[in-house]
């Protein structure tokens, strides 16, 4: 049995937190411990030009993910880590998909339609003000960080299973029109650990500045531990811990018969001073160790990029080789290249693998489907508009019934009292 690639990537614009240490960093460090995987986990720091035009925040966040994955025991030696923009195969691939890809696919990602709805409520004349073509077309970007090593496996939110599904459109438009190359990845959500809970009750991110720094120190951990929300029941009455951030934390990092302990304190009536005391307790003894390790290795970022540049090294000699065939498969050659002679198509078939068979069929349905969808999108406007027309027309219908109602009676009054008159005139 084959071995499954899994492939992670955090973005380098902030400082890594509990949620990303929950919803990312651990289940993809567990995964690489596993014999059946190869593990492929990168710095994005591509994606973070994307949003991010400050140079030192994007450099201190390099410097600060690259530790934190080393500090909480990733395995160089087993899993394949390193920087994106240390692989330049990356940006030559998505510039490939980028020509396969169509516009319409584009317009119809999260970011880009979030950005022009945005514009749209603000009353602004251009719904793409301030709209980069980095944000229009990142996806692509990401369906190379993937494609490039045919990752079959990727672990994601929910939000970004969009992407997961986009990579597998332009991997199959390009199995489909020039050789099936690009395994069709397949999006993993953890239904456990994709909403971490921040300070504020809500899904922990840097955008609504409510995130637990993974290696803050003992005193800023029970800082902001202590702003964590709660609501107003006092020291003795029965609390929700399935409603509580506290306990949400607290079952992240315990095991079975931790939670179930605390559970029963909640319901007691535990008072939420003693709650965050003991959350706080909790959490600063389980980061302790790799606590210490990550401020090491901040202090030997040499040790840190000599890692980064093995990792390089490592996925450089995947993606170089696979590169050099989506060039020849896309027509950029050498001079003095010559395909194999094949003697008939059912000798071509006979030399492809079932799997190169199965991607090609996937490609060639999926990228029916991508050329379709435009059609389609514009055949459901066309019925609402269509829709629209028909109510109008009901109403006018309506409408004129009414005024045809009205005259005809007006007609009839006046009949009557002309009869009337003319009765009276002949008395």
């Amino acid at each position: 049995m084959s071995k499954k690639t899994v492939l992670t990537g955090i973005t380098t614009t902030g400082t890594p937190h509990i949620g990303n240490y929950l919803g990312a960093i651990k289940p993809a460090i567990e995964a690489s411990r596993d014999p059946a995987h190869n593990s492929y986990f990168f710095l994005a720091d591509y994606h973070a030009l994307i949003k991010c035009h400050e140079p030192e925040r994007v450099a201190r966040s390099t410097r600060e993910i690259a530790a934190t994955w080393l500090a909480l025991g990733l395995d160089t030696d087993v899993a394949t880590y390193y920087r994106q923009t240390d692989i330049p195969e990356i940006p030559e691939l998505t510039w490939i998909l980028t020509c396969l890809t169509s516009k319409g696919l584009m317009n119809r990602a999260h970011a880009y339609k979030a950005a022009t709805d945005a514009n749209r409520d603000a009353g602004s004349e251009d719904l793409d003000d301030g709209v980069t073509m980095g944000l229009f077309s990142y996806p692509i970007l990401m369906a190379a960080d993937i494609l490039m090593f045919n990752a079959d496996i990727i672990p994601v939110g929910r939000d970004q299973i969009q992407h997961i599904e986009m990579a597998r459109d332009v991997a199959g438009r390009f199995n489909h029109v020039f050789q099936p190359l690009f395994t069709l990845p397949q999006a993993q959500v953890d239904e456990q650990t994709q909403l971490i809970p921040g300070l504020d009750g809500r899904k922990m991110s840097k955008s609504y500045d409510n995130t637990i720094p993974l290696f803050c120190s003992s005193d800023e951990l029970r800082k902001l531990i202590n702003q964590v929300t709660t609501d107003l029941r006092e020291p003795g009455e029965p609390k929700d811990p399935d409603g509580s951030t506290l306990f949400q934390l607290f079952s992240c990092f315990a095991d079975e018969q931790e939670i179930d302990a605390m559970r029963r304190q909640y319901l007691e009536g535990i008072a939420w001073g003693d709650a965050k005391k003991q959350l706080f307790e909790f959490l600063d003894a389980r980061l302790s160790e790799p606590r210490a390790r990550y401020n090491e290795l901040m202090n030997d970022l040499g040790f840190v990029e000599q890692e980064l540049k093995k990792g390089a090294e490592k996925a450089r000699a995947k993606a170089a080789p696979l590169l050099e065939k989506v060039r020849v498969a896309a027509g950029i050659r050498p001079l003095t290249y010559v395909p194999a002679a094949v003697d008939t198509e059912n000798a071509k078939k006979k030399e492809k693998s079932a799997e190169e068979i199965a991607r090609a069929e996937e490609g060639r349905r999926r990228a029916i489907l991508m050329q379709l969808k435009p059609l389609l999108d514009e055949v459901a406007k066309a019925d609402d508009k269509a829709a629209v027309a028909r109510s109008i027309i009901a109403t006018k219908a309506e409408e004129v019934e009414q005024l045809k109602k009205k005259a005809k009676q007006k007609a009839q009054n006046e009949l009557d009292l002309l009869r009337e008159e003319l009765a009276q005139y002949l008395d």
